[in-house]
Formats: C-alpha cells, sequence, structure tokens
C-alpha cells in the first residue's frame, strides 16, 4: 500500500511550505529532487516552447509556456494522488514507488514536445519522430535527467519511458497511464484552466475541478478512473468546457488561418530541415530557422504574415463542416496532409482558369480535421445502488456534446486565402459551385 507518509511532495502540499508559485495562486510543492528535475536543461527547454503556439496571434496574452503547464500538470498529479489514497482498490493497485513514478511522469509529460508540436505532427511526416518518441532522447541512460531519477527517486528511466508512450508493462502503470491520459486526466485538467485564463476567455474555467477531483475512484475494472455520482454536474460542466475552448480557442478561425499558414511552409521546407536541430530547438531557434529556409521563397508570404511585425493573416473564403457543405466536408475531412496540399494546388488551378486570377500556389490553403479524433469522454459514475454506468447514459449534455458533436462541429474544413482575394467577386461566384463539383463522387 503507498505510505503517503514517505512522499515528500504530498506532506509538503499539506503543509504549504517549500512551494513555488504558478498562475492562478497554484502553489505547487518544490522539494529538492523536484527541483533536480525542473533544474536539467532538457526540463528547462520548455520554458522556451509556448504552450499554444500560434494561439497568440489571436489571443495575446497566450504566451504561457508548457514549463509552466508541466508544472501545474505535475500538482494535479498530487492532488489526484491524495484523493484516490482513499481508495481500497488504489491503495492495493499502486505502490509508493508507482505513486512517486506518477509524480514524476506529470512533471515530464510534455518533455518531448518541441515547437508547433502540435501541426507538425498532424501532418504525419515520416522524417519527424512523435513527440513520446523523441523524449526518450533526453530519458536515455547517461543523461543528467536519467542519473536524476535513478539518484534522487529511485526510479529507471525506462518506466517514464513506457508512461508517457503508453506503453504499460502492467497493471499498476496501466492505471498511471490512464490517470496522465484518458478523459480526465491531469493534463486536461490543467491545460483546460490554464489556457482559458491566458487567453483571456472564461470558458475552460467554468467547471468545478475540486469537486471533479474530490469525486475520484477507480472504475469497475480497476484499470482507470471513475467518479461518484456526486461528480456528475463537474463532469458536464468539464465537457462543455472542452467544447467551448475547442470551438472558441484552438479552432477559432483566425488561430487555424495562422496554423494551416505555418503548417504549408513548413512541410514545403521540410526535406531541407536540419530535423534533429530544429526539433531539439526553443521556439525562438525554429522560427528563424523556418523564415531563413523560407527567404525568396513562394511560402515566405507565409512565413512573413505570421512571424514578421507585418501581421497578415490568411481569410476564410469558405467554410463546412458536420451540417454545412457535410458533401464537401465528408470529401476533404481526415484526409492525409500531402492529399490536402494536392487538392489545394488544384484548386488553385481550376479557379484561376474559372475566374481568369493568377494565384499562386501557397495564396489558397486548405485546413481540414486530421485523421485521428480526439478522445471521446468515455467516464463511468458509481450510482447509489453500487452501479457503475457511462456519462453518457445518465447525462444529455455528455452524449451531445462529447460524443455525437465535437470533431464534427468544432472541428471545420477550411479554405483560407491571401486577404487580396476575399474581395475579388469572381472568386465568390466560383468557388463553391467548384468545391461542390469537385466533391461530387463520380
Amino acid at each position: 500500500m503507498p505510505d503517503l507518509e514517505s512522499i515528500e511532495e504530498l506532506n509538503l502540499f499539506r503543509t504549504d511550505r517549500g512551494i513555488i508559485r504558478i498562475p492562478m495562486e497554484q502553489d505547487v510543492p518544490f522539494t529538492k529532487r523536484v527541483k533536480n528535475i525542473v533544474d536539467t536543461p532538457a526540463f528547462r527547454r520548455l520554458a522556451h516552447i509556448s504552450q499554444l503556439g500560434l494561439v497568440s496571434l489571436v489571443y495575446p496574452g497566450a504566451t504561457h509556456s508548457r514549463f509552466e503547464h508541466s508544472l501545474g500538470v505535475f500538482l494535479n498529479a498530487v492532488k489526484y494522488l491524495l484523493q484516490l489514497s482513499k481508495d481500497t482498490r488504489f491503495k492495493q493497485t499502486v505502490s509508493s514507488h508507482h505513486a512517486e513514478l506518477l509524480l514524476v511522469s506529470a512533471l515530464l509529460h510534455d518533455l518531448g514536445h518541441w515547437p508547433f508540436c502540435h501541426p507538425i505532427e498532424d501532418m504525419h511526416l515520416s522524417t519527424l519522430p512523435a513527440h513520446e518518441e523523441f523524449a526518450q532522447v533526453f530519458l536515455a541512460e547517461g543523461t543528467q535527467l536519467a542519473k536524476v531519477l535513478r539518484d534522487d527517486w529511485d526510479i529507471d528511466h525506462a518506466e517514464v519511458e513506457r508512461i508517457l508512450a503508453g506503453t504499460p508493462l502492467n497493471s499498476s502503470e496501466e492505471l498511471l497511464q490512464s490517470i496522465l491520459s484518458g478523459p480526465i486526466d491531469v493534463d486536461k485538467m490543467d491545460y483546460l484552466d490554464r489556457d482559458s485564463l491566458h487567453c483571456g476567455v472564461p470558458y475552460g474555467r467554468n467547471f468545478d475541478r475540486q469537486r471533479l477531483i474530490q469525486s475520484l475512484i477507480l472504475n469497475e475494472k480497476g484499470d482507470g478512473l471513475a467518479l461518484l455520482l456526486k461528480g456528475k454536474t463537474a463532469a458536464e460542466l468539464m465537457v462543455f468546457a472542452r467544447y467551448v475552448m475547442f470551438s472558441e480557442v484552438y479552432w477559432h478561425h483566425a488561430v487555424r488561418s495562422a496554423t494551416c499558414m505555418f503548417g504549408r511552409a513548413f512541410y514545403e521546407v521540410h526535406n531541407k530541415l536540419n530535423v534533429q536541430q530544429f526539433i531539439s530547438n526553443d521556439e525562438h531557434s525554429a522560427i528563424r530557422q523556418l523564415c531563413d529556409l523560407t527567404q525568396n521563397q513562394d511560402t515566405e508570404l507565409l512565413t512573413n504574415g505570421i512571424f514578421s511585425f507585418n501581421r497578415l493573416l490568411y481569410k476564410r473564403l469558405f467554410e463546412a463542416s458536420h451540417d454545412q457543405h457535410p458533401q464537401v466536408y465528408r470529401w476533404l475531412s481526415r484526409r492525409p496532409y500531402i492529399e490536402l496540399v494536392e487538392l489545394s494546388q488544384t484548386i488553385t488551378l481550376e479557379l484561376s482558369k474559372a475566374t481568369g486570377l493568377k494565384i499562386g500556389q501557397t495564396e489558397l490553403l486548405i485546413d481540414a480535421p486530421p485523421p485521428h479524433r480526439e478522445v471521446e469522454f468515455n467516464i463511468t459514475l458509481l450510482d447509489k445502488q453500487g452501479n457503475y454506468k457511462p456519462l453518457k447514459q445518465m447525462s444529455p449534455v455528455v452524449e451531445a456534446l462529447a460524443i455525437k458533436q465535437f470533431d464534427d462541429y468544432v472541428k471545420k474544413v477550411r479554405l483560407f486565402a491571401h486577404p487580396r482575394l476575399r474581395s475579388e467577386p469572381a472568386i465568390k461566384n466560383h468557388l463553391t459551385p467548384l468545391l461542390l463539383e469537385m466533391s461530387t463522387p463520380t
């Protein structure tokens, strides 16, 4: 059974001593062994990688780092452990060693992220590793971080690698992995709140995090989390918070315009990149490297538009979703990125012919939901009769927002174009009929 008295960080949290503070007025237990992890170069680099990347072009306050976020996730892991230690089955499954492994894994969960990681990963380029795989570079035997884990925590780096990669070795590790990456994991619990705070919007903060944590128990199989019935409303509000944050922040049309511009610029030059150098860089160095490679190229228009002092974001020409132009949505969504590039070039060519306008190869871009879908909010509640029931069966809110609508309604297909094209009447007259024709099955 976990001996909570032996886990320094949990004791420190309860005494409110030896802490560091992060927004919004959160006290993170900061023991010597936590400090030794945080002070490694591998972790310090996260202070120079923004959590939301290009979102700051739309929400100026969204400049917080993965460093700050990682401390917030670690704090949530402390809170989760204190709550779950009240669950008898949890104490039978998770040893003190595994409880400390969860703390370390939470702190290091973003270790393998590089600048603008998510839009790059959505392209599924063979030249780039997954960020979970890249984390192993910093955790490998002989690195400073591996030494700190072994000497200060008595944790082998391979244990952390398995949790981060989602390849648990046993039932205890499987449970830890679900706490780190699941419907109500320590990661989502932080980023919804933190991203909302820094963006200056209320959406991700309007759910009762304390009530949710106080309701945590193990699910029926004991391999993941469930909630007591008292947490139902808090869970519903979390689902809604996540839905609105994607709608109004992560997939805001201007954010997606900048993301689409970045993605196309990166794609066009990625074969010329020193990939290892790029993903090891801080954000400033990565931007400089990308801008250098696009200089005097067609893609310079894209990088200048998002990274120079003369901000110029592409504008929406067309939008489709599950219920708006569904034919076009089905045609373009979930496609591999290379196909979107090829289709954007075809559409550009056909639109040029139809309108008589000269349109550059990077002046019209397609943005569409990537092949992978967001994790469904698949969580169970323990009712008063002692039965575990899926929340979606007990809540019309979850059924509607987390299952039916989330990806298909929030993540839209959009065509973005250089602002000069938006005011062209010929573009407006020809684009929609052209897309409907091209998307009609033959």
